[in-house]
């Protein structure tokens, strides 16, 4: 179906829906190297206006990726649920972005709709709102995933800590991992992008992290950030595995080129599950995906990379994750120019993502080669724990020493705590307390001194683990 509309005196045609949806996107250099992008704010403006006319039913009947053709496309149109979508059904894409900023959208009202939503609807009215409206809705919007501990709770903040070396050298990360739990951070989940992505390496990382979460206790889940097939192949070999990790597209095309599909996630979901591991719930999966990785891969379908960004939700929600996050300003300012498209994008990414029910975190970062500096890394990060966001990167430094990229540090994770009163996951925060890391009003304890369960830490570090 075409699209046609006169916006003062200039009359524009847009060929089809995902046309539409692109020529409605704010501006963004990876649709600009797609060829997908407005010509002018006239013409963006033309195409949003048209956009808010368009009735939302209108996305169960043009597909923007074949469903013969691509499975993600599958799975959204087969998941879709029709009694969910009742109260919104008779909406176009602007009165669903009003409805979501009444006060008739509260938490219950947009979770229950979750399952209703498809993930190009998502995509289509956050094209319509300003940052401060994708800061509201996503307030709202409630998200409660559960492995060693709950996290997403309103009123609460979590971090992932990312203890990177270049060599996985062991020491080294247990000297990374020490001085961020004496930050308070790891409540999401300590995190390793290993150097190297063979077995055997992935495997020893994974028992060092798993025999220092036993050893003190720590109510919080490990990952190694490797390969699907990788972890499973371990997870055969008896290997402590909490979450299963993946990067993942919003194409079947996309994924391929990730070495993935569909039937591999959930054969790797039911091995993670069977063994067990969590002890308040069992939430496995931890997925991370970036607008521009479709089009990386030349596998976008002519689709803009936001909404084929929010169409890797969707299939990210059919496995019940524990985390989601954004690697927003990762792969490039080729796809997100400067700070400005960086923000925008994290905001967008948030908000698309909880609205299809995902419990959604972001990697606030950029690379060395784009136009973003640390002070756009300050307004995204205040702005996305303003808007309700469930966990950040707590990198030493906020500069990973082997992605070679800068992210959040330790510090400003507990800057944000502090500015905002946002304590981390309750069973986190209890053995805080507990190991005089951290008092009841979230202060640290430290001071100059170690507390004494940390003490025993560095001599685990010392002694078995190298120098």
């Amino acid at each position: 179906m075409s699209f046609k509309i006169r916006f003062g005196q200039q009359g524009y045609h847009f060929a089809d829906l995902k046309t539409l949806l692109a020529k409605a996107s704010p501006a963004r250099s990876g649709d600009y190297l797609a060829g997908l992008a407005a010509t002018s704010h006239e013409e963006r403006v033309a195409a949003q206006w048209a956009l808010a006319d368009l009735p939302l039913r209108h996305f169960l009947n043009e597909l923007l990726i074949p469903y013969e053709s691509d499975e993600i496309t599958r799975l959204i149109v087969d998941s879709h649920d029709l009694v969910a979508f009742a109260p919104v059904a008779h909406l176009t894409v602007g009165g669903f972005r009003d409805w979501l900023l009444s006060d008739a959208a509260d938490t219950a009202a947009i979770t229950a709709l979750a399952p209703g939503l498809m993930p190009e609807m998502v995509a289509a009215v956050s094209k319509l709102m300003r940052v401060q409206d994708l800061i509201v809705v996503a307030k709202k919007c409630e998200v409660i995933t559960y492995f060693r501990n709950t996290i997403g709770l309103n009123g609460h903040f979590s971090t992932r800590l990312q203890p990177n070396h270049p060599t996985d050298n062991e020491a080294g990360i247990a000297a990374s991992l020490i001085d961020g739990l004496l930050y308070a951070s790891g409540d999401a989940v300590i995190g390793i992008n290993p150097a190297s992505d063979n077995t055997q390496t992935v495997g020893r990382l994974l028992g060092l992290l798993d025999e220092f979460i036993q050893r003190f206790e720590i109510p919080t889940q490990a990952c190694v950030l490797t390969h699907v097939s990788t972890t499973l192949e371990l997870m055969n070999r008896g290997a402590p595995v909490d979450l299963v990790f993946q990067s993942i597209a919003g194409s079947e095309a996309a994924n391929s080129s990730f070495g993935i599909n569909i039937s591999m996630l959930r054969e790797a979901h039911n091995a993670a599950q069977a063994l067990g591991r969590g002890t308040v719930g069992n939430n496995v999966m931890y997925f991370e995906t970036g607008q521009g990785s479709a089009l990386s891969a030349n596998a976008h379908h002519g689709v803009d990379q936001q909404t084929i960004e929010t169409r890797a939700y969707g299939l990210a929600r059919a496995f019940s994750p524990l985390l989601v996050n954004t690697v927003v300003g990762f792969i490039g300012p080729e796809y997100l120019y400067n700070g400005k498209q960086i923000i925008r994008a994290g905001l967008e990414d948030h908000f698309c993502g909880k609205l299809l029910g995902l419990p959604m975190g972001c990697d606030i970062c950029y690379t060395n080669h784009a136009e973003a500096d640390q002070d756009d890394m300050d307004m995204l990060l205040v702005q996305f724990a303003l808007a309700g966001g469930s966990f950040i990167m707590g990198v030493p430094g906020g500069d990973d020493i082997m992605l070679n990229y800068q992210s959040t540090s330790f510090h400003d994770a507990l800057a944000i705590r502090r500015l905002l009163k946002l304590p981390p996951a309750p069973e986190f925060f209890h053995w805080l307390k507990n190991t005089d890391i951290m008092d009841a009003e979230g202060n640290l304890l430290c001071g100059p001194h170690l507390p004494a369960v940390f003490a025993k830490a560095l001599n685990f570090a010392e002694a078995s683990h190298g120098q």
